[in-house]
């Protein structure tokens, strides 16, 4: 197989050749590594390869039962773990961490029979929206080298508009796979709170904020990812029921009634909103009206200043628990010098939330919750922008030393309420980039991006779709629609892909 074609396939079209015997996993996976090595010393996607070992485990026997046999896939370097392997979460606090065990995630992954390339880069302890760990460096965009794909699964979009992989793991805690999907012209679903598997030993992932998934090309690869990982697990500390129709299954199935659709440019924190970002709202909105549906603007009613607040005040209190875990194991504490900014200024600030404050935020999730479903008694679909701007340029969103050092000296002095205020600060640059996605992780909803614009610089930017609980489904339909229309922008126009990428219009 040439590499044009190996670029031009999702990882559905390529398991199935292999399936057929048309293809040896050993060589998908060497053409895998064949553009790993062409694209990656310039882009910084991948952090850890593991190209001998994954060639190896070519020699074993097949199980061509697996729906994705032999197929190459990244995983995350953050909750993502590979047993007896390196899993840092791009800090240096743990460069010498070593799993003991795959995780649940992986193990799920591993039984659909892909096979693991490496781990791709993300920002420390993902706490951020961009991919530019001190310990690794940034990521670039395949689309533009000067911008960055995003974040917290910023290597993993890299990987994947680079042609690395067709598919590549991802976790969502705030929009960290919806945002680096609008920068980078791929799908990205967040799927409802307590569908895919977490752990072991982590029931919660940001009090059920975060959840992990995968970044696709294919909103197809998606479905049929979704359908393999959706899971009751019983030590989980969320559940929802399983899809039993199979999201596969149902992606080409019509709406069965015209659908009432719900949709917003403004930004909840009140942040600007970029032309471009409007236009991506606007002919998404048109091409709706035109098959059928009514559309109307529509504000949800929820405070998203406050939830924002609230949100930080939960990454404060699950930071500086993770920092006294880290204390307790290094056998040491841990200073200014040892954690990127973010880090340590959370750290900091949650060192002074007490049990009331904490509650009290998570309960802000909950009234959000109710209205969210409330609106959704009223709108099948409620539509954003997925991003409020295109990708912002490598370093934009990095804090420089000196304002690093006024950061630190300013945390330790104030009260906590100020301490607070300043992470809203310190976080609001990059914040009106990405204003739209948190609510869902805090609502526990699922919600997408979808690749339908491309700005006049040439970037990619997407819009982002949320229903109910539970309706993934009725997202995925959507997307597949979409998908087969002239709405869905995809990989046209990214450099790695203009020779060879086709829309998947008849697949």
């Amino acid at each position: 197989m040439e590499l044009d074609t190996y670029l031009s396939l999702d990882a559905t079209d390529m398991a199935q050749l292999v399936k057929n015997r048309e293809i040896k996993s050993k060589e998908l996976l060497q053409l895998s590594i064949d553009q790993l090595e062409k694209v990656n010393p310039s882009l910084n996607a991948v952090v850890r390869h593991r190209k001998e070992k994954v060639l190896q485990e070519t020699e074993s026997p097949l199980n061509y039962d697996a729906p994705f046999m032999g197929v190459p896939i990244l995983l995350k370097n953050i909750s993502q773990a590979l047993r007896n392997e390196p899993l840092t979460s791009g800090s240096r606090l743990l460069t010498s961490n070593t799993a003991k065990q795959d995780s649940n995630f992986v193990q799920r992954i591993r039984q659909a029979g892909f096979h693991f390339i490496g781990h791709t880069n993300t920002p420390e302890f993902g706490l951020k929206n961009i991919s530019e760990p001190e310990l690794y460096g940034p990521t670039r965009n395949p689309w533009n080298m000067e911008y960055s794909p995003g974040g917290s699964s910023g290597g993993a979009a890299a990987a994947i508009a680079s042609g690395i992989v067709p598919i590549a793991g991802a976790s969502d805690g705030g929009g960290s796979i919806r945002i680096p999907a609008s920068f980078t012209g791929l799908f990205g679903l967040k799927p409802t709170r307590g569908r895919t598997p977490v752990g072991p030993g982590v029931g919660r992932q940001w009090q059920g904020a975060s959840i992990d998934f995968v970044l696709s090309r294919s909103v197809r690869d998606s479905a049929a990812l979704l359908d393999m990982l959706q899971v009751i697990q019983p030590e989980a500390a969320f559940q929802t029921p399983l899809f039993m129709d199979g999201y596969k299954h149902t992606l080409d199935q019509p709406f069965v009634r015209t659908l009432k659709i719900g949709f917003t440019t403004e930004s909840p924190v009140g942040t600007p909103v970029s032309e471009e970002a409007i236009k991506a709202v606007e002919k998404t909105v048109k091409w709706l009206e035109k098959q059928g549906h009514h559309v109307e603007e529509v504000d949800n009613g929820v405070d998203g200043v406050q939830l924002m607040r609230d949100y930080y005040l939960m990454n404060s209190g699950e930071i500086a628990s993770l920092v006294n875990q880290l204390e307790r194991g290094l056998g040491r504490a841990i200073t200014s010098d040892d954690v990127e900014i973010e880090t340590w200024l959370l750290n900091i600030a949650g060192q002074s939330v007490t049990a009331a404050e904490y509650s009290a935020s998570l309960t802000s999730w909950d009234i959000a919750a109710a209205k969210m479903a409330k609106l959704h008694q009223t709108y099948d679909f409620y539509v954003t922008p997925a991003t409020a701007y295109t990708a912002p340029k490598i370093g934009e969103l990095t804090h420089t030393p000196t304002d690093q050092q006024i950061l630190r000296e300013k945390i330790s002095r104030v009260g906590k309420q100020e301490q607070q205020e300043l992470i809203y600060e310190m976080f609001l640059p990059s914040l009106t980039y990405t204003p739209y996605t948190q609510l869902a992780n805090l609502t526990g909803q699922p919600a997408m991006s979808l690749p339908v614009h491309q700005s006049i610089g040439g970037l990619p930017l997407g819009v982002q779709v949320m229903s109910a609980k539970g309706e993934e489904h009725r997202l995925l339909q959507l997307a597949y629609q979409i998908e087969q229309s002239d709405l869905w922008v995809g990989m046209n126009g990214n450099p790695f892909f203009e020779r060879t990428v086709e829309t998947s219009k008849t697949k």
